[in-house]
């Protein structure tokens, strides 16, 4: 299926989500990345605040700061991100496409130095292979950071497909983790 169909497929699946359905699924997939190892060793991370029903990420946040990790959130400037520091959820208001983002106030800093890097998407597959919303914001930002143990898919079970056809520019993930499974694609 071409990517633009998958996307469009996909987005309306998770959409449709009830309320009840969301919260439960999107609490099993936090719970979930909240048990990994990677979670545990983790000093900084990065997460993204969801829209249109994206798995949502907000105990991994409240768990993170009350456990003393630095949190990072993406910030769209131009055709880049860059990686702002938040110290609640409050830090965060609504900026590119109507994604809340940290004030111009939060610290600014290297997307290197997170230790995981929680990375929306549309769809996934096994082998770590994924779809955005098509901009490539993610995989301009994340680029140099592929293969070093450190990407995180997240998303609901459902989002996972067979075979994603793999382009030049996109980033593999490292490790996925839905409200079902957690995947280790290059082990």
């Amino acid at each position: 299926m071409p990517k633009r169909s998958l996307r469009q497929q996909m987005l309306v699946l998770r959409r449709c989500l009830d309320v009840v359905g969301y919260q439960t699924a999107s609490l099993r997939a936090q719970r979930a990345l909240l048990a990994t190892a990677e979670f545990g060793r983790a000093t900084v991370l990065a997460l993204y605040a969801p829209l249109h029903n994206e798995t949502d990420t907000s105990l991994i946040l409240a768990t993170a700061l009350a456990t003393g990790k630095k949190v990072l959130y993406p910030v769209v400037t131009g055709s880049t991100l860059e990686f702002r520091q938040v110290s609640s959820a409050t830090d965060l208001h609504a900026g590119a496409f109507g994604i809340r983002e940290p004030g111009a106030g939060c610290p600014e800093l290297a997307i290197g130095e997170a230790d995981i890097i929680v990375v929306p998407g549309v769809a996934y597959d096994v082998a770590g292979h994924r779809i955005g919303y098509g901009k490539g914001y993610y995989d301009k930002a994340l680029h140099q950071l592929e293969g070093r143990g450190r990407l995180v898919g997240f998303c609901f079970d459902f989002q996972l497909v067979e075979g994603l056809k793999e382009e030049p520019h996109d980033v593999r993930m490292d490790l996925i983790i839905t409200d079902r499974r957690v995947i280790r694609p290059r082990d």
